[in-house]
């Protein structure tokens, strides 16, 4: 459920600055995963959260501007800015055809 949250915070972080910067999104999808660790006493805990979103946006000259606002969806992502762990992102953006 927490790399759900995760996933879902930085989508809409993420969906929020395309509309606001004229980048538009026709499809949305994330392979996120989560590594865990578990301790001797049987305790776990996240290690690394890696989100995986691949994005179609409607023209090829929205490419650059949508790969760089996962950057900043990134930064303003509250749930990920929580964790004591690392949050990365590979972003993979591509063209409806």
């Amino acid at each position: 459920m927490l790399v759900a949250a995760l996933s879902s915070c930085h989508m809409l972080s993420f969906l929020h600055l395309c509309a606001v910067s004229s980048v538009i999104v026709l499809g949305y999808s994330d392979n996120a995963a989560g590594t865990m660790e578990e301790g001797n006493d049987g305790n776990g805990r996240f290690t690394e959260v890696m989100l995986k979103p691949q994005v179609i946006v409607k023209e090829a000259s929205m490419i650059e501007k949508a790969n760089a606002l996962h950057e900043k969806a990134h930064h303003n992502c509250f749930i990920a800015n929580s964790c004591n762990f690392p949050v990365r992102h590979e972003a993979y953006c591509t063209v409806d055809s």
